[in-house]
């Protein structure tokens, strides 16, 4: 009896330094920059838009004209109409917009819904729509946007530089604390050097 205590025991404190450990490697890796070069380049996108056409520079425009015209980072929101999160997210992003009046990055939400089950293009409309969103969103005609941004969870949100390389990507929800940490951190990263 006493023998099998003490092996419980000795198993609680390695998992739990395997756990701290773990904690603190990955703690030291978010807080090192990463080289610029080393980020992945943001796969280009054709985006159709919902709403913010004025914003963006077009009813139709490229993914990689937001950085490379306004030389800002860009938040890249993908979302779906009929996604319980997405509908949760959308205030803290217009609340995100409305705050940082899009002087500093771009902001811009692409419905994907018709690609993964989550509501057709009018359902995304609709969305917006009843939530009063106004940041530049649409959606994409291109179905690979979903393999080429490698979304695995809804909504997932991509963080690109302004040299447009991908500096982070977050799949699930945000809270507006949150946004602001990564779009800070963001801007950091983009900053010229």
């Amino acid at each position: 009896m006493r023998r099998s205590i003490i092996l419980v025991i000795a198993a609680a404190l390695i998992v739990t330094g395997v756990i701290v450990y773990t904690v603190q490697q990955s703690r030291s890796r978010a807080l090192t920059p990463v080289p610029a070069a080393q980020l992945r380049p943001a796969p280009d996108m054709e985006i159709v838009m919902y709403q913010g056409a004025a914003e963006v520079g077009g009813s139709r425009i490229a993914l990689s004209s937001l950085w490379e015209t306004t030389k800002r980072p860009v938040v890249l929101n993908f979302w779906a109409g009929l996604c319980p999160p997405c509908r949760a997210e959308m205030p803290d992003f217009q609340r995100l917009h409305t705050e940082r009046d899009g002087k500093t990055f771009t902001l811009i939400g692409v419905d994907i819904g018709p690609f993964i089950g989550l509501g057709s293009r009018e359902d995304g409309r609709a969305l917006l729509r009843e939530l009063g969103v106004t940041f530049p969103a649409g959606t994409t005609l291109d179905a690979r946007t979903v393999r080429n941004y490698e979304i695995l969870g809804m909504p997932t949100t991509v963080f690109i530089t302004s040299e447009g390389r991908i500096w982070r990507k977050h799949a699930g929800l945000l809270t507006h604390g949150q946004m602001i940490a990564l779009t800070d951190q963001l801007l950091r990263v983009s900053a010229p050097r």
